[in-house]
């Protein structure tokens, strides 16, 4: 049989629960609580049913949890304090009613303290709701019900108790003055409870639940009054104030009962959008995509996504760096799958709150999170490696620029010695002059070579001075023209790639050099007037450890292209041209982009 069909007949139940206490009521009016407050016929009935559409309600949604079925008890109850009426029911009902006249504040108290759920998450919450049942039914109702006959006390009209065991008024007075003293206390430490549940809590899970605690707050709040106004009688009354008291009782069930109808809805409208970005996401589709849907069909369309990383760390789908903690007005709700953390969710503040709205975001997006979660890790794992290939390619370059140092340090100077020395020789030898200059002609020579090896292994001037400097020189030994060239400073690796890139091509053949430094790139071009095509494959490897490109030339083309990538800058490029073919750029310094929520 489906469920929902089976939920009909406690539904049909709660209908002739109601019908029968108006019915069984109205046969002793002025017993009943109901019939002698204004307007109590109609809030009787409302207080009830409200509570079992609400449980109703609640119990079709999976899973429900047991606050549905406490929801449902509490409207049985609100009916069953009606039917203590003497003279107006049959024995078992009237010993029910008796036993269980004061038993709804308890279940109402157990629903407030286990919402949503319907499970107490601690132990003084259970020991505060098994006070409850103590106190209302096992003092107020059976524990005064022992020591009650109404027959024996000249109720002609009154059925039979079915829970007394001997009439004494005595007990039975000490056992409700007893039932309302503890009534009231018991009332108080729920209502501190709740009210510590609204301020230790996060204030996503407290916009949340703020509703149905309030509201239940507020009927145990009238229900502790009650008592209060009690303790000098010692016995539930039904006098004109008890029936303003009970008729804000009502009230405040009726409120507890839209309460959770507007979290239901507010539930089903979420999960509406939800299932549209299903729709809507159909397939595979890429992270910067899946973002922008989830922020626009929850409303949000500044939301991030994070994704944890190696080391603790978050970045976005970009494997940028997200930094933590969050500035004011943005709020982070984690995304968990089973026991691992797949996302996090940068949104505004509330965005998220009812209870299981997290359940549903991850069961809908769960494989789009994880492929995107998983891109993202491969970005972050693929920037690493770039930057560890560029620290040793920058370690490479360091090396090479030590040793040409020490050729410039060491045998260049010793050899620029010698030369002096021969020079010297020659002037005081006789008969010598043409073996002492030979010598001479081959050590300058050797001088000469040392000096092309050296600027070979690394030119000194990109160090000192710079690319367009050391291209300047470049142009004086070689067959080269220089169209322009940024006049800035760029990081030692990026120099020393473009520099061997015009190097190597512009060896054996005449060449034109354009170099353009864009906000993120410099980019470098090289026209080469010969057929040759040199051997780029080192270079080529180089260049793609930088994260740039190499493109050669095709059949009938020339024009060989190197790209790379400049870190940002920290403010904007400035930009002037001279007479002599070269623009001014800004430095850019060596930093990760990283972004900031």
């Amino acid at each position: 049989m489906p469920v929902r069909v089976l939920l009909l007949l406690p539904a049909f139940g709660g209908i002739a629960l109601g019908v029968g206490t108006m019915a069984l009521a109205a046969r002793r009016p002025v017993y009943s609580t109901a019939f002698t407050t204004p307007y109590g016929e109609f809030a009787l009935l409302a207080a009830g049913w409200a509570l079992m559409l609400a449980a109703f309600a609640l119990a079709q949604r999976r899973p429900a949890g047991r606050s549905a079925g406490l929801l449902f008890l509490a409207g049985c109850g609100w009916f069953l304090a009606e039917w203590d009426t003497p003279g107006a029911a049959a024995g078992w009902s009237f010993s029910l009613g008796l036993a269980l006249y004061a038993a709804w504040p308890a279940i109402v108290a157990h629903a407030a303290l286990s919402f949503p759920t319907g499970h107490l998450r601690s132990w003084a919450r259970r020991a505060l709701a098994a006070t409850g049942y103590a106190v209302t039914v096992g003092l107020q109702g059976v524990g005064t019900a022992v020591f009650l006959e109404p027959t024996a006390r000249g109720c002609t009209n009154c059925p039979p108790n079915w829970w007394a065991l001997a009439d004494d008024p005595d007990r039975s007075t000490a056992m409700e003055l007893l039932g309302v003293r503890a009534g009231a206390a018991w009332t108080t430490l729920v209502l501190c409870s709740l009210a510590w549940d609204l301020v230790r809590v996060s204030a996503a899970r407290r916009r949340a639940i703020a509703p149905v605690t309030l509201c239940a707050g507020a009927c145990l709040a009238a229900v502790g009054a009650s008592y209060v106004y009690s303790l000098d009688r010692g016995f539930l009354g039904s006098d004109s104030r008890d029936g303003r008291l009970w008729l804000l009782q009502a009230l405040a069930l009726a409120l507890l009962s839209l309460a959770v109808l507007a979290g239901l809805l507010q539930a089903r409208r979420t999960h509406q959008r939800l299932t549209r970005l299903v729709i809507e996401l159909g397939g595979a589709t890429s992270p910067s995509r899946l973002r922008e849907a989830i922020g626009r069909r929850l409303g949000d369309p500044a939301l991030d996504i994070a994704y944890a990383v190696d080391g603790g760390r978050h970045v976005d789908e970009r494997a940028r760096p997200l930094l933590l903690p969050l500035p004011e007005g943005t709020a982070a709700t984690p995304l968990r799958y089973g026991d691992m953390e797949i996302a996090t969710l940068i949104h505004r503040p509330g965005l998220l709150d009812r209870p299981g709205a997290v359940d549903d975001l991850v069961s809908a997006v769960y494989l789009g999170l994880e492929h995107a979660r998983l891109h993202a890790e491969l970005l972050d794992q693929l920037t690493d490696l770039r930057a560890s290939g560029a620290r040793v390619v920058a370690a490479g370059d360091e090396e090479r620029r030590r040793l040409e140092r020490d050729l410039h340090d060491g045998a260049q100077q010793r050899l620029v010695g010698l030369v002096l020395g021969l020079r010297g020789l020659r002037t005081r030898a006789s008969g010598q002059e043409a073996r002492l200059q030979s010598a001479e002609d081959e050590v300058r020579a050797a001088i000469n070579g040392l000096r092309r090896l050296a600027r070979g292994i690394y030119p000194v001037l990109l160090k000192d001075a710079g690319l367009a400097v050391a291209l300047d020189a470049l142009t004086e030994e070689r067959s080269l023209r220089l169209m322009q060239v940024p006049l800035g400073r760029f990081p030692g690796v990026t120099e020393s790639t473009a520099y061997g890139f015009v190097d190597r091509l512009t060896e054996r053949q005449p060449a034109t050099v354009d170099v353009e430094a864009e906000r993120d790139r410099l980019v470098v071009t090289v026209r080469t007037d010969g057929s040759a095509r040199p051997d780029l494959t080192d270079l080529a490897d180089r260049v793609t450890t930088l994260a740039g490109t190499l493109t050669t030339p095709g059949a009938d083309d020339t024009r060989w292209t190197l790209t790379l990538r400049l870190p940002p800058p920290d403010g904007d490029a400035a930009h002037a041209t001279d007479s002599d073919r070269h623009t001014v750029h800004s430095d850019f310094p060596d930093t990760r982009a990283t972004k900031r929520i």
